[in-house]
């Protein structure tokens, strides 16, 4: 399994990316989501999801790892496949989908293009006990995409301490002061953890 791809981004349309790995390009698709979240730099680190066929190897790319968790637990649904869960993801917001499948919010799943009442009823069956194990409903009603979350949380872990206890102190500062910079963020979970 291919966990993740860093490398030279060569070619990037609102579907797909060219990755430049040591002189081989990968192609990845993409969600709009992550499309978006894209850096404008040439160099690009995204965490993948392998899928394999009798026909063909597929390889999709993420941004954020919280949106390849939701890719996979979309496709442990009967009736949604990779297409359809790209199709998701860039159609609504993941926190949206987590938030519309705790919720139990089946017009907000079927208004995606291709999923019907019946796909919808049974994604929310399948997932609204898993979503609300992983996620904490404050949790999703945060921004998921906050950078400036993830690399703080990251340089504490590099520090040696506990993730779970990170995550609490950084989102409690982020709600309180959701303009904080990375440097105001670390320094304060560093006062408080």
């Amino acid at each position: 399994m291919i966990a993740h791809i860093q490398g030279k981004l060569i070619e990037k349309t609102p579907t797909d990316v060219v990755i430049d790995c040591g002189g081989v390009g990968y192609h990845v698709n993409i969600s709009l989501h992550t499309y978006t979240l894209l850096p404008n730099t040439d160099f690009v680190k995204l965490f993948t999801h392998l899928i394999i066929k009798e026909d063909s190897h597929s390889l999709y790319g993420f941004v954020e790892k919280s949106e390849k968790e939701i890719f996979k637990l979309l496709l442990s649904v009967s009736g949604i496949g990779a297409s359809i869960a790209r199709t998701m993801l860039s159609s609504i917001e993941p926190k949206q989908i987590i938030q519309a499948l705790a919720t139990g919010d089946v017009v907000t799943i079927q208004s995606i293009k291709g999923i019907g009442s019946k796909t919808a009823q049974r994604a929310i069956l399948d997932l609204k006990d898993k979503v609300l194990k992983l996620y904490d409903l404050d949790e999703v009603s945060m921004l998921q995409g906050n950078t400036n979350r993830d690399e703080a949380l990251s340089a504490l872990e590099v520090l040696g301490f506990v993730k779970k206890a990170s995550e609490k102190i950084v989102d409690k500062i982020i709600t309180e002061n959701p303009d904080a910079t990375l440097e105001t963020i670390i320094k304060q979970a560093l006062k408080n953890l």
